[in-house]
C-alpha cells in the first residue's frame, strides 16, 4: 500500500517538478531560516512557517513572495501574514500584513504567489522575521476511500519536505504533528527523526530556490470530518433589546466513505470499535449571555444536547439523531437570542452591528457560507466591513407588521474554515421614532377594530326598508312575537289549573272546603282574564298572511287548552260537592276517574302542540 501511494504521488507531480525546476530564482532576497510545522490533528490542515528573510540586494525590498503548488492552492482556505516576536506563533492580537495575489513575470504557471507587504522596506544586510498561518481543507484524502463500519479511517498527507520559495534558503526544518502515534507508514528522508505522534524532517541547509522533496504521511484520524454543504446564518436584530441568530445546517461526514451495512446493535455495544469513524456530536462555543437556545430539524425538537456557560462563553453540545458515517447527511437548525447592547453600538451618527461571521462549531468546514443581517424596517446608508473578501448584495425581508419590509445584508464566503470566525459590522442609520410604528399599528388596527365591531352592533345594515324582503322579515317578527305571547298565555292558564289541582289537594287533606271554594273563584277571574287578553292575538294571527302555516296549529292549541280547562273546572265542581255532601273518598275517586283520564290526555296534546311550535 505505501508503494502504491508513493507511486501515484510521484506520477501526479512529476509535470510540477519539472516546471518549477525550470523557474528562476529571485537573488535579492534571501531566506535566512524558515520552521515549518504542520498540524494534521483535524481534517482541517494548518501549516504555520516562520520565515526569516534578508537583503542580500543592493536595492531596497517591499514584500516577500510566497508560493503554492496550483493543486494545494485550491484548497487555500485562509493566509495571514503577521509579524513575529521570535517564538515562532501568530498572534491575534498582532496587526497582520497586506496579502494579495501576483502574477509575477517569468513564474511557471504551475504555481500560484501571494505577495506579503513589509511593514518597511528591507535596505541592503537588513533582515525581518514573520509569521505565515496557511489553511487548508480538502488537503487529507482518505485511503481507502471506502471502509466499513468496523474499520479506521486512514488519510493520506502529501507536501514537499522543502519549503517551496522562489528565494535561496540557508536553514529550514519541518515538523508534523499528528492526530496520535499510529502511523501507517512515511517518506524517510535524510535527518528524519519520529517522536511519538510528531515527525520532523531537517535541518537541511544552503537549498536553492524551488527546492522540493515529495513526502508523503499515511496515519490514523478518527475526528469528526464534519463539513457543512451550505450554512444560512439568519442574524436579526431588534431595538427592543434582542439579537436573534437562526443558523440552517447542511451537515455531510467529508471522511472515508461508509460501506456494506450499519448495525445499530454492533454499534451501541462497542461505540468506539464499531463507529470509530463516525462521529456523534459536535460543540459548538456561542457567545457569553446567548439565551432562549434551541436545536431542531424538520421532525421537531431533538432533545439530545447538553448547554452550559459562564460569563465568559456559553458552550452547545449537540448530538444528531443518529451517528454519522462518510458520506452521511444530516440537515438541522440551531437558534438562539443575544442581548442588544453586546453587539450593536453608535458611533458617527450611524448604528453598528459587530458580529462574529463564522460558524460557531469547532473544526467545521463550509462549503458555502451565507449571512444575513435582517435590519430593522426603515434603516438606510447601510455598509458593510469585513476582515477578508466576501461577495454581499442586499435584498429585503417581509415579516410581521412589516409596511416595505426589512432590509436585509447578505454576505457570502466559500471554503469557510474557523480562522474566518472573526468580527465584521455591519452599519446603518436608524431613526429611533421609528421603532414606535409597530405599537402605534397595533393601538390603531385595535382601535379600528372596536369602532368596527360599535357600528356593527348599532347600524342597520338593510339595503332599502321599503324592499319585499324586508317588510316580510318585519311582519314575520311581529308574528313569532305574538305567537310567544299566545305560548306565554297558555302557560299562566296550564299555572292556573296546577293551582286547582293544588286546592284539591289542600280540600283532601284539611277538608276545608272554604278555601277551596275561595280558590276556584280566583282562578275563574284570572282565566276569564286571560280570556280577554287572548281574543285579539288570535285575530291578528287569523289576519296575518303571514301567520298561514302556523296559525292552524296555534289555533288547535287554544282549542285543546279550553276543553282541558272545562274537565279541570268540571273536576274540581265534582269534588266540591260531594266533600259537602260528605261523601266517602272512594265514591269520590270513583266519579272523576273518567275526567282524571281525559285531562292527562288533554294536558299531554297541550304540552306536545306547544313543543311543535317552538320548533317551527
Amino acid at each position: 500500500m505505501r508503494r502504491r501511494i508513493e507511486m501515484g504521488f510521484r506520477f501526479d507531480l512529476l509535470v510540477f517538478t519539472i516546471a518549477v525546476l525550470a523557474a528562476p530564482a529571485l537573488s535579492d532576497l534571501v531566506i535566512s531560516k524558515v520552521d515549518r510545522r504542520v498540524d494534521l490533528t483535524s481534517q482541517i490542515v494548518r501549516i504555520t512557517s516562520t520565515l526569516k528573510v534578508e537583503n542580500a540586494g543592493s536595492e531596497a525590498v517591499s514584500e516577500v513572495l510566497l508560493a503554492f503548488p496550483e493543486l494545494q492552492a485550491k484548497n487555500l482556505a485562509h493566509l495571514v501574514a503577521t509579524p513575529s516576536e521570535g517564538k515562532g506563533k501568530v498572534k491575534g492580537s498582532t496587526v497582520s500584513l497586506p496579502v494579495e495575489v501576483v502574477n509575477p513575470k517569468g513564474m511557471p504557471p504551475a504555481l500560484i504567489f501571494y505577495s506579503v507587504s513589509l511593514p518597511k522596506g528591507l535596505g541592503k544586510g537588513d533582515r525581518f522575521t514573520f509569521d505565515v498561518l496557511a489553511v487548508f481543507t480538502r488537503a487529507l484524502r482518505p485511503f481507502p476511500e471506502k471502509i466499513s463500519q468496523a474499520d479506521i479511517q486512514l488519510v493520506v498527507f502529501q507536501d514537499s519536505a522543502y519549503y517551496l520559495t522562489p528565494y535561496t534558503v540557508k536553514v529550514q526544518s519541518l515538523s508534523v504533528k499528528l492526530p496520535n502515534a499510529r502511523i501507517e507508514s512515511y517518506t524517510k528522508l535524510e535527518n528524519t527523526k519520529i517522536h511519538g505522534s510528531e515527525i520532523k524532517y531537517g535541518p537541511y541547509e544552503n537549498l536553492p530556490s524551488f527546492s522540493f522533496s515529495p513526502i508523503v504521511v499515511h496515519f490514523e484520524i478518527n475526528q469528526p470530518f464534519a463539513v457543512a454543504q451550505e450554512l444560512v446564518r439568519e442574524i436579526e436584530i431588534s431595538h427592543w433589546g434582542n439579537v436573534q441568530v437562526t443558523e440552517h445546517y447542511k451537515l455531510v461526514h467529508g471522511g472515508a466513505q461508509s460501506k456494506g451495512e450499519f448495525s445499530r446493535l454492533d454499534y451501541q455495544a462497542r461505540p468506539n470499535i464499531r463507529g470509530a469513524s463516525a462521529f456523534r456530536h459536535l460543540l459548538a462555543s456561542l457567545p457569553p449571555r446567548a439565551h432562549s437556545v434551541y436545536y431542531r430539524d424538520e421532525i421537531g425538537n431533538i432533545s439530545t444536547s447538553h448547554l452550559w456557560g459562564d460569563s465568559k462563553k456559553t458552550e452547545l453540545l449537540i448530538e444528531p439523531r443518529y451517528p454519522m458515517f462518510g458520506g452521511w447527511r444530516t440537515a438541522f437548525t440551531i437558534g438562539y437570542g443575544l442581548p442588544l447592547k453586546d453587539f450593536l453600538f453608535a458611533s458617527e451618527g450611524k448604528r453598528f452591528l459587530n458580529i462574529t461571521f463564522g460558524s460557531p462549531m469547532n473544526e467545521l468546514v463550509i462549503d458555502n457560507l451565507i449571512v444575513k443581517v435582517v435590519l430593522p424596517e426603515g434603516s438606510t446608508d447601510i455598509s458593510v466591513s469585513a476582515p477578508f473578501p466576501i461577495e454581499q448584495w442586499q435584498e429585503t425581508k417581509i415579516s410581521h407588521l412589516d409596511i416595505g419590509g426589512r432590509p436585509v445584508a447578505v454576505l457570502q464566503k466559500t471554503n469557510v474554515v474557523p480562522e474566518h470566525n472573526q468580527y465584521f459590522q455591519v452599519y446603518y442609520k436608524f431613526n429611533s421614532l421609528s421603532m414606535l410604528r409597530e405599537p402605534l399599528m397595533l393601538i390603531f388596527g385595535f382601535f379600528c377594530l372596536f369602532v368596527a365591531g360599535i357600528v356593527y352592533m348599532h347600524v342597520d345594515m338593510s339595503i332599502s326598508k321599503s324592499s319585499a324582503s324586508y317588510l316580510a322579515r318585519l311582519q314575520w317578527d311581529e308574528v313569532l312575537a305574538t305567537i310567544q305571547q299566545v305560548q306565554n298565555i297558555v302557560n299562566r292558564c296550564l299555572t292556573t289549573h296546577d293551582k286547582l289541582e293544588a286546592s284539591l289537594r289542600d280540600l283532601s287533606r284539611t277538608g276545608d272546603v272554604q278555601a277551596c271554594k275561595a280558590a276556584r273563584k280566583s282562578a275563574d277571574a284570572l282565566l276569564k282574564e286571560l280570556s280577554k287578553e287572548l281574543k285579539p292575538l288570535l285575530a291578528f294571527l287569523q289576519s296575518s298572511s303571514t301567520a298561514a302555516q302556523i296559525l292552524p296549529k296555534v289555533e288547535e292549541l287554544v282549542t285543546k287548552e279550553k276543553e282541558l280547562q272545562e274537565k279541570v273546572m268540571a273536576k274540581h265542581s265534582t269534588v266540591v260537592d260531594c266533600y259537602e255532601k260528605k261523601t266517602g273518598v272512594r265514591d269520590i275517586d270513583s266519579r272523576i276517574a273518567l275526567q282524571q283520564l281525559k285531562i292527562t290526555a288533554l294536558r299531554q296534546e297541550v304540552d306536545n302542540l306547544l313543543d311543535i311550535i317552538d320548533e317551527i
